[in-house]
């Protein structure tokens, strides 16, 4: 790839990559998607995100330490998607309650991997934030969905 067209790349998939964490977030009704990227020296930090008016960013938010987070160990030991209903009741770690009020009163979540050729090179969350919420099967198939239109995004930028 040509030093010049390394910007437009990169432009084009930043720009892909906004617009799938936005639909995302608005077709499953939620109040914030974030998408998570694997960075040099960082635990996946949030890097794309979409969130309804009046919620607050997670982007550049480093109180919350990721390492040791049970569902961050469990995508990087391969597990493909993590569904909590009820995030209160979803781990007893003090790091990961602490986190749910960091994270503006998270209720529940669906959180997927997105793999490249076998690698974790991002993470999808989805925040439903106040009340908790049941998700449907349809749900985190569609959760499913946009973390691989986003591992085609990054496998295709990397070309």
């Amino acid at each position: 790839m040509s030093t010049e067209s390394q910007p437009l790349t990169a432009a084009l998939r930043d720009a892909a990559l906004d617009a799938l964490v936005g639909a995302l977030r608005e077709a499953l009704d939620v109040g914030r998607c974030t998408l998570r990227l694997d960075r040099p020296g960082e635990t996946f930090p949030v890097v794309h995100e979409s969130r309804a008016p009046g919620v607050g960013t997670l982007i550049g938010e480093t109180t919350v330490v990721l390492t040791g987070q049970p569902v961050v160990e469990a995508m990087l030991a391969g597990v493909p998607q993590v569904v909590q209903d009820d995030c209160a009741t979803a781990s007893d770690d003090p790091a990961f309650q602490r986190m749910l009020g960091v994270y503006g009163g998270m209720a529940s979540q669906i959180v997927t991997a997105v793999r490249v050729d076998g690698e974790l090179r991002g993470i999808v969350s989805l925040h439903q934030l106040g009340t908790a919420r049941r998700w449907t099967a349809a749900e985190t198939e569609a959760a499913a969905r946009g973390a691989g239109l986003i591992g085609a995004v990054l496998a295709e930028a990397a070309r």
